[in-house]
C-alpha cells in the first residue's frame, strides 16, 4: 500500500507530512479545512498552518473513534448529519475532483481482462453497460458539493454523540451522486445496511444507481484475481464483488 503522508500528534495539534503530493493533496486538504473553519468549524480539524515547502500541514486534533464494521442506527444518523453539513457548504476556492478519469480507467481494465465464472459474467455485463449511453450521463452537470474523496469509514470519527470528518487530502468539488455512491460502494462499508440512507439527501436516484454501478465495477477491477487489492482482502472477495456488480446491473 502506498502511504501519502505521515502523521504525528503533540497535545491538541496534529502534524501531517505529505510523502507524495502529485495531486496537490496538501492544498486540497488545507483549502477544505479552511472552508470548514468558515462555515462548519466543529465538523473537522481546524487548520493551523501550512508549510508548502515540506509540505507540512498542522491542524487541531479531533477526538473520537473511527467508524467501522456494521454501523448502528445512531452512528448512521451521525454520519448522515455530518455529510449533510459537508455537502451543504459552498464549493468556492476548491479544486475539482477529477471524476472523468474514473470512467476510462474502468473501461480499460474491463476490456483487457478475461475471466470465468461469476467474475467473467460480471466483466462481460460490465463491458456491455460501459459501452452504452447511460454511463456518460454521469458527466453531465449534477449537484456540486464539497466531496471528501475518500469515504473509508475510518475517516469518520464517532465520539458517542456525533461524527466528525478527517483526512481531506482527496477532497474537492464533486457531485452528490458520485459521493453517495462512493460511500455506499466502498469496501469499508460492506457490513453496513445502507437501505434508505441515500433517501436522506436530495439526490436523483437514477443518477445514483448509475454512479454506484461504476464504483462497483471499479472495485471489481481491484478485487479480481491478480488485482491490486486481491491480496489485502479475504478469499472470495472478487467473486462477491462480481455478484454485487451483476445485482446492481439487474436493477431497473
Amino acid at each position: 500500500m502506498t502511504h501519502t503522508h505521515a502523521v504525528t500528534t503533540h497535545g491538541e495539534l496534529v502534524t501531517k507530512r505529505y510523502v507524495s503530493w502529485a495531486r496537490d493533496e496538501h492544498l486540497r486538504e488545507w483549502t477544505a479545512l479552511q472552508a470548514l473553519a468558515r462555515h462548519a468549524p466543529d465538523l473537522g480539524p481546524a487548520p493551523v498552518s501550512l508549510d508548502p515547502s515540506g509540505p507540512v500541514l498542522v491542524m487541531s486534533r479531533v477526538g473520537g473513534r473511527p467508524l467501522a464494521g456494521a454501523l448502528t442506527p445512531v452512528e448512521l444518523d451521525g454520519l448522515a448529519t455530518a455529510l449533510g453539513q459537508l455537502w451543504a457548504l459552498p464549493t468556492a476556492d476548491l479544486q475539482p475532483i477529477p471524476l472523468t478519469g474514473l470512467l476510462p480507467r474502468v473501461r480499460a481494465d474491463i476490456a483487457s481482462y478475461c475471466a470465468v465464472g461469476v467474475i467473467g459474467a460480471a466483466y462481460e455485463a460490465a463491458a456491455t453497460w460501459l459501452s452504452g449511453p447511460e454511463v456518460d450521463s454521469l458527466f453531465l452537470p449534477g449537484t456540486p458539493v464539497i466531496g471528501h474523496g475518500d469515504p473509508n469509514l475510518s475517516n469518520y470519527l464517532w465520539d458517542g454523540s456525533r461524527v466528525r470528518i478527517v483526512d481531506f487530502e482527496d477532497s474537492g468539488v464533486s457531485d452528490l451522486s458520485f459521493e453517495l455512491a462512493n460511500l455506499v460502494e466502498h469496501l469499508a462499508g460492506r457490513e453496513t445496511d445502507w437501505s434508505g440512507f441515500a433517501g436522506r439527501f436530495p439526490v436523483d436516484q437514477r443518477r445514483l444507481l448509475t454512479a454506484r454501478r461504476l464504483w462497483a465495477m471499479f472495485w471489481l477491477t481491484l478485487l479480481r484475481p491478480g488485482g491490486p487489492a486481491e491480496h489485502r482482502n479475504p478469499p472470495g472477495s472478487g467473486e462477491r464483488q462480481g455478484e454485487r456488480v451483476l445485482g446492481l446491473l439487474r436493477r431497473g
